[in-house]
């Protein structure tokens, strides 16, 4: 299991979680987001290039992996592959949606580029937290066979 660990939120919950399973869990992350009191699991750190973390996941992960991110373009790659990707609020990123995620983020990047802003995502809540458990829990489950 690989995590792109620079702006994930449930990293706490992925250890405890993954642990009760007894996955491994590597954690990628830039070296300006070096922890120094890791939480568990493996830390990768890799240059702080904008796609560096994403590189080293995407060489890594193998099908039936899980991959825990926020980037859409991971995730259009990733599930292509067989490997099953989650975002941090518990969106499992399906391979028929991809089209539709990459286009919307094909949108927002044209709006952007032409000086147009959105307001950003919306603040990380509790209850995205534990939606993002129960999807995870279920998701090791059926990796798992139980």
């Amino acid at each position: 299991m690989f995590v792109d660990a620079d702006a994930c939120p449930v990293k706490e919950e992925i250890v405890s979680i993954a642990g009760t399973y007894n996955i491994n869990v590597v954690f990628v992350a830039s070296y300006a987001h070096v922890m120094s009191n890791p939480i568990g699991g493996k830390w990768v750190y890799v240059d702080a290039d904008k796609e560096a973390a994403d590189l080293y996941i995407m060489n890594h992960a193998i099908k039936k992996d899980i991959v825990i991110t926020q980037d859409t373009g991971l995730a259009s790659i990733l599930v292509n592959r067989g490997v099953t990707v989650l975002s941090p609020r518990g969106k499992e990123f399906k391979e028929e949606d991809m089209d539709q995620i990459l286009h919307f983020r094909f949108l927002s990047a044209k709006e952007r580029r032409s000086g147009t802003y959105s307001k950003g995502p919306k603040p990380f809540t509790e209850e995205d937290k534990q939606h993002f458990t129960k999807i995870f829990k279920k998701s090791l489950s059926n990796i798992a066979g139980f």
